[in-house]
Formats: C-alpha cells, sequence, structure tokens
C-alpha cells in the first residue's frame, strides 16, 4: 500500500475521502464522522462515509453501478452479481418495499448495494416487507446517505475498483484497516463465480411469465423439451422458456455434452451467470462443441452468450466499467431496428475476434461492442443483453420466439 503523508487531504462532499489535486488518501483518511457507521473503502484509499442499512459487517468486491429507476429487487437477486456491489444511481431505492415474487434466485449472491438516499417506508400495493428488513435477512450489508454520483463518476472515469462495504454499528471503523481488504482481494478477472451460483442437482421447471392478478402461470400443454445450462440463471428466463410451450430441464454448469443428450432436447439453453467467461470457458466451451457438432438449436443470454462465443473460437475480454442498466440502446444489424435493452455485464466478447461463419448480428449504441451472434447455417444464437427483463423493457422479447422456431425446425413436438 503505497503512502500518501505528504498529500493534503480534504474532506470532499457526500463524506468521501480524497487528495486536493485529485488523487486518493489512504494513509490519512478523515476521521469517522458524528452519527456514521458505514462506509465504503476503495483499493485506492478512496472513503464514502455514510449510514449502514441491512446486515452487519464487511462485504468485499467489485464495486459497479446500474442505472435502472426500476427493478431493484430482481437486480439484488440476479445471480450474474456475485462477487460485486451494487450502486444504484437511482436515488429512491426501496420506495415500493419488497415482494416474494420479484426475486431472480432464492438467495442473493450480491455482496452489498449502496444507495443514495436512506431507505424510506413503502408505498406498493404489491409491497409485504421493507427493504432494510429484507437485506439483513439476507445478510447483505448497504450504505446509504453518499454521493452516488461522485462514486458513479468515479466508475466511469477510472474503471470499477475493488472495494469493502463495512456496517459496524457502535463501533469505530478503522478505514485503513478496510482499505487493505479491499486491496487485498484478487479481482473478477480470472474467477469462475458460476461454480457458486449454478445449482447443484438438475431439476424441472414450469412456472410461466407474471400477470397482474393470477400471478405466475402454469405450463399445461408443453410442445418442446429444453434443457438450460445454469450458470446462474434469472427465474424469468426460465419462466420466458415456459411461456413460449416449453418443458425446460435445468441442469448444473459443469454438465457435459454426453449428459445433456441423454435427456433428448429439443434445444438447449446457456444462461447468464457471473464470473470471468474465459474461466467458466474451461468446462463449458467442450460441452457446447459437442452440442454444436449435434447441431440442436442453442440459445445464448449473458454468460451464455460468452461462452458460445469462446466455443466458436472468439475471446472476451473485462470491460472498463461495464453495462448495467435498463435503458441500453442495441441495434439489430439484422433488421435496423433499435431495441432499449437491459444489460449487466462486465465482461465483453471481442468483436474483432468472431472467426469466419460467425455473425455480428448486434452491438451496442453506447460504446459499439458486440450485443449478439450467430452461427451461419446453424440454428445457434446469442446476445449479451436480457430480452426476459423483468420489469422491462421488452424490446427483445422476440429471441424466444426465434427459439421456438428454431426448434421447429428441427424438432419433434413433445407430447403434453
Amino acid at each position: 500500500m503505497t503512502s500518501t503523508d505528504n498529500v493534503n487531504a480534504v474532506p470532499s462532499q457526500g463524506g468521501v475521502t480524497e487528495a486536493a489535486d485529485g488523487g486518493a488518501v489512504l494513509a490519512r483518511p478523515t476521521a469517522q464522522p458524528a452519527g456514521s457507521n458505514a462506509a465504503l473503502v476503495l483499493d485506492d484509499g478512496t472513503v464514502f462515509w455514510g449510514i449502514g442499512a441491512g446486515a452487519v459487517g464487511v462485504a468485499i468486491g467489485e464495486v459497479c453501478f446500474n442505472t435502472s429507476t426500476t427493478g431493484y429487487q430482481e437486480i439484488l437477486t440476479d445471480p450474474s452479481y456475485a462477487g460485486q456491489i451494487i450502486t444504484f444511481t437511482f436515488p429512491h431505492i426501496g420506495n415500493v418495499g419488497v415482494n416474494r415474487e420479484d426475486v431472480e434466485t432464492t438467495t442473493p449472491a450480491a455482496r452489498g448495494a449502496i444507495f443514495r438516499a436512506p431507505i424510506g417506508e413503502p408505498s406498493n400495493w404489491r409491497s409485504n416487507g421493507h427493504l432494510n428488513q429484507w437485506l439483513s435477512a439476507n445478510n447483505l450489508v448497504a450504505l446509504t446517505g453518499i454521493d452516488t454520483r461522485r462514486l458513479t463518476r468515479r466508475i466511469r472515469d477510472r474503471g470499477a475498483p475493488r472495494g469493502a462495504l463495512i456496517h459496524a454499528p457502535g463501533e469505530a471503523i478503522d478505514a485503513l484497516a478496510v482499505g487493505f481488504m479491499a486491496e487485498q482481494w484478487p479481482g473478477l478477472e480470472g474467477m469462475d463465480l458460476a461454480r457458486e451460483v449454478m445449482c447443484r442437482q438438475p431439476y424441472t421447471w414450469d412456472e410461466t411469465t407474471w400477470t397482474p392478478g393470477p400471478g405466475y402461470g402454469q405450463l399445461e400443454r408443453p410442445r418442446y423439451h429444453v434443457v438450460a445450462i445454469d450458470y446462474g440463471a434469472k427465474r424469468n428466463i426460465l419462466r420466458c422458456l415456459a411461456a413460449h410451450h416449453c418443458r425446460v430441464t435445468v441442469l448444473p454448469g459443469t454438465a457435459t455434452a454426453e449428459e445433456v443428450l441423454r435427456h433428448a432436447p429439443d434445444g438447449v439453453f446457456l444462461s447468464n451467470g457471473p464470473g470471468d467467461p474465459a474461466a467458466t470457458g474451461k468446462y463449458a466451451v467442450p460441452m457446447i462443441r459437442g452440442l454444436l457438432a449435434r447441431r440442436l438449436p442453442l440459445f445464448g443470454i449473458c454468460l451464455g452468450h460468452q461462452m458460445l462465443a469462446l466455443a466458436l473460437g472468439a475471446t472476451t475480454y473485462k470491460m472498463h466499467m461495464g453495462h448495467r442498466g435498463a435503458n441500453q440502446p442495441v441495434k439489430n444489424l439484422l433488421t435496423g431496428q433499435v431495441e432499449i435493452t437491459s444489460q449487466n455485464h462486465g465482461f465483453a466478447v471481442d468483436r474483432r475476434s468472431l472467426p469466419p461463419g460467425v455473425v455480428e448480428t448486434h452491438v451496442s449504441l453506447f460504446d459499439d461492442t458486440n450485443e449478439g451472434l450467430a452461427l451461419d447455417g446453424a440454428p445457434a444464437f446469442a446476445v449479451q443483453y436480457h430480452p426476459e427483463a423483468s420489469p422491462g423493457p421488452q424490446d427483445s422479447q422476440y429471441l424466444f420466439q426465434r427459439f421456438v422456431e428454431s426448434m421447429q425446425r428441427t424438432a419433434v413436438p413433445a407430447v403434453g
């Protein structure tokens, strides 16, 4: 850790400790402000003091930001956030409470959360709980009352940092010690976090999407059988498959091609998930290549998109800050249409590495990065974003129908 004793430290707006010249201060952070019982300390020594919420303790991970104005419960339960501390740029998090329906997995995998404003009382007809109590019950450490604009600008300008989040009511917080924890954390590159969030045993799924009144539905007349490879699958993806008349068998991400084929699927879905795709690809790529050789219909989302790309010979890289939000514009190169999409990824497929025969189908209008691909002459395609997004946007729901149509052309419908 580098000493900065000769730098003049000044407290900045929002309870941040930083250097007068714009650099970080680690050796001389400001004293813990009165009334503060929590802090975020970045790996460069920057300290954000605030008020804790949720669980008491320490959470260490990569600090990212999400620009969505709705869907915070889905975001907090998205398994793709494993290893990450989520900064919400929208200030009013918790205003609609929590409920039992808007969850993407049973146990949240995110490390922690950061909010601009204190968590207020919920006001929504679907609410059956308070976000603060929900965070505590799910062992999620949270920080409120900091300048999230300043933190977001820091991530935008200098990349996603490692950080340590501490909530310690009634205790003095040693910012130097907390910062050392952040500095020692290895970061997401090289991490196979999919193993932490994937299912351990196969299971079946037949719940369909939510509608007002009845809530979630039930698949009654399946027409196709889909094997979903779980690298950290969101429940709403499985619901969308079931809503398109697919009986879904979910297998762990470590399944082999032989294990997949034993279930005689009409198509295979490659799910979203967290971590470095190159690490997960060590066991996922051989399985996918085995399925490609059988010309089974394949559809990938997010990490599944990256797994398909690696299996086809492309490469991936870690992004500067990633894409996380529900307002991400993507251009469909096949139709010329622009889709507003929901995204959550910190790695991307290098579009320059796509081999001959692999067609780039979608690109980001934010930074021109790859957002979709298809294998020419074969029923295999994938997108980087989330067409299943709940509460939305829903511009890309057509991709599920495209997957179904590929199975229609190659499979014999299952008898329900």
